[in-house]
């Protein structure tokens, strides 16, 4: 029977709904409380309006608040003094940009704790060969990383004791810099977009083709990951037992009882990209559809609001398309994914998850 060291996944992720509150221009602000089981100080902060045709934004403490990027494009960070404004003990506060806090509109975010802070000299510690800071969670498999580029081949210390099964990294200071992520899955001889609908592509020289270590991740020479003098964001995601799955693949069958991927939990949040053909990275979470079968999507790669693609349901050990839609179940087609629990299928004292 598999057991985990998280018995309640609500301490280092959570999904919460609100309704924007604010004219633009108008300085009106709003305090986001998240409403799960326990406090969470989120460290990545991802918003996205579940009604209108807006942008996806991404935050974390390591670049600090008002510095936006979005998954849905290529542009580099922006200064945002109306977007958030800060990360509170419960949840954060919004200015009165209309792309996350429009009065009447209704948006999701999606929030992740990382914890302990840290600098690395990589010449005075040897560890890795280029200069980073982040904050990281060896409990919760997920860390921020900070660095700048140096135009040559090199390692960067991700913060975790595990090695990390994906590592998606954004240019910070250029735009037409795609967000590019590395997946165990598909190699590390490969690499997909998120902004993007493409299928995986041969980007051996982005990450060396080499996999990330126990205390770093390798990057190559491009300017998507390592151009000399650049600024960049690096989010680390190691698989743990009860709470994350981020290393996995599966197969597409192509009709409406698709294949049963077992993660170990009940998933709370959910995306999945078909990696041998475009087709978009659609986000299911436990909120916006909290009951099966869910069929309320969200495209990390796209602006349009939340959209109904096909049914799939989220099973106290995993998920399982209900579907033929290309989006997660055509037939013979590799799938990748990223998912976070609602509960462990079994806690470290043996309660069971219940389905929804």
């Amino acid at each position: 029977m598999a057991y985990t060291t998280i018995d309640n996944p609500e301490l280092y992720f959570q999904t919460k709904l609100y309704t924007g509150n604010a004219n633009d221009g108008s300085g009106t602000t709003q305090a986001v409380t998240l409403d799960g089981s326990e406090n969470l100080q989120p460290d990545w902060v991802w918003i996205k309006s579940r009604s209108a045709t807006k942008s996806h934004y991404l935050f974390d403490v390591v670049r600090g608040v008002t510095k936006e990027l979005n998954s849905n494009n290529a542009n580099d960070e922006n200064t945002n003094t109306q977007g958030l404004q800060s990360f509170n003990s419960d949840g954060f506060t919004l200015g009165s940009e209309p792309e996350m806090n429009e009065n009447g509109t209704t948006y999701v975010s999606w929030n992740w704790k990382a914890g302990t802070s840290f600098t690395n000299d990589a010449s005075a510690t040897s560890i890795g060969t280029i200069d980073s800071t982040g904050s990281a969670s060896d409990i919760s498999g997920f860390s921020v990383v900070s660095y700048t580029g140096t135009g040559s081949s090199g390692t960067i210390k991700h913060g975790l004791s595990t090695a990390p099964s994906m590592v998606i990294i954004k240019n910070r200071s250029h735009d037409s810099k795609s967000w590019i992520i590395a997946q165990k899955s598909i190699g590390y001889a490969n690499g997909i977009f998120l902004n993007l609908s493409d299928a995986k592509a041969s980007e051996g020289s982005a990450f060396n083709s080499t996999a990330p270590t126990s205390s770093v991740f390798t990057v190559g020479n491009t300017s998507l990951v390592n151009d000399s003098g650049d600024n960049y964001i690096a989010y680390c995601f190691a698989d743990i037992q009860g709470y994350s799955k981020v290393s996995g693949s599966y197969i597409g069958n192509g009709n409406a009882s698709g294949p049963m991927i077992v993660t170990g939990f009940s998933p709370a949040w959910l995306m999945i990209k078909q990696t041998a053909a475009a087709n978009d990275w659609f986000i299911i979470d436990n909120k916006r559809e909290p009951f099966n079968p869910n069929n309320v999507q969200l495209v990390a790669n796209g602006t349009s609001a939340s959209t109904n693609k096909g049914d799939l349901d989220l099973l106290s050990n995993g998920f399982k398309p209900r579907s033929s839609n290309a989006a997660w179940n055509e037939n013979n087609a590799q799938y990748i994914y990223m998912a976070f629990a609602e509960q462990p299928f079994v806690t470290s004292t043996g309660v069971p998850a219940t389905a929804r």
